[in-house]
């Protein structure tokens, strides 16, 4: 039987997609985010095992919810996809059912031709973009970003719905030239029904510090209004050139 790795599990979600949601977190992540707040989902076999009816279970006494608030299942991580033959079965499944909205939060570092299935079935992505500048991604992430933005422009190809995310960190998203580079990109996709820079914050650092790891960002402030404003300002801007 199919079972999936959970990290953990959230009933009453509002950020991460339209409406409340319930929120479910995967196991197991290949980029390694210098400011990842959940370091504990990186590895793939770790967490709780279950099975979709598992968390069909989990799902149903909050129906009412999810349905009058316009809302549904998002499935985050770690990095979901990692686990796409689990969260392909569940989201059919919701929707057979329930004809739920799904919502799949990832940071596009898959094949999107290998995880056609689970799109099939995935009304909305939250892609997560850490950052336009190849080198810079890597030094960020431990990977490159040509499979994030191969994933972007397959979704934009196939009419597929997307909300794009940004962490914004001071000092590492604050270029000029990579924030307008971000903008145009956008430009060139069809379907992006939304994009919000999320800013920085230091609430997972005590997690690395459980994990006897060293935060690579220690001493990083979270980015004052201004830089966020000057941020969206920019982007926004390239994003709107004909």
């Amino acid at each position: 039987m199919l079972k999936g790795h959970i990290h953990s599990i959230e009933t009453f979600g509002t950020v991460d997609g339209p409406g409340i949601r319930f929120v479910l977190f995967m196991q197991g992540c290949l980029l390694k985010c210098q400011y990842c707040h959940n370091p504990d989902t990186w590895g793939l076999h770790e967490g709780q095992e279950m099975t979709v009816e598992d968390v069909l279970a989990q799902i149903e006494p909050y129906l009412s919810y999810y349905r009058s608030s316009g809302g549904g299942l998002t499935v985050s991580g770690g990095e979901p996809t990692l686990q796409y033959p689990f969260v392909t079965e569940l989201f059919k499944e919701v929707k057979r059912r329930w004809n739920l909205h799904t919502t799949l939060d990832s940071n596009g570092y898959n094949e999107p031709e290998k995880i056609s299935e689970l799109l099939e079935h995935t009304d909305l992505v939250l892609l997560d973009l850490k950052h336009i500048n190849d080198e810079k991604h890597i030094k960020l992430t431990g990977k490159s970003n040509e499979r994030t933005l191969k994933t972007a422009r397959w979704l934009s190809h196939h009419g597929r719905k997307m909300w794009v995310r940004h962490v914004y960190v001071p000092g590492i998203h604050d270029s000029e030239h990579d924030l307008r580079a971000l903008g145009q990109f956008i430009r060139t996709l069809q379907g992006v029904d939304k994009f919000e820079i999320l800013p920085y914050h230091q609430m997972g650092v005590y997690k690395w510090k459980e994990l006897g790891m060293a935060y690579p960002l220690e001493g990083v402030p979270s980015p004052s209004e201004e830089e966020i404003a000057r941020a969206y300002q920019l982007i926004g801007e390239a994003a709107e050139q004909k």
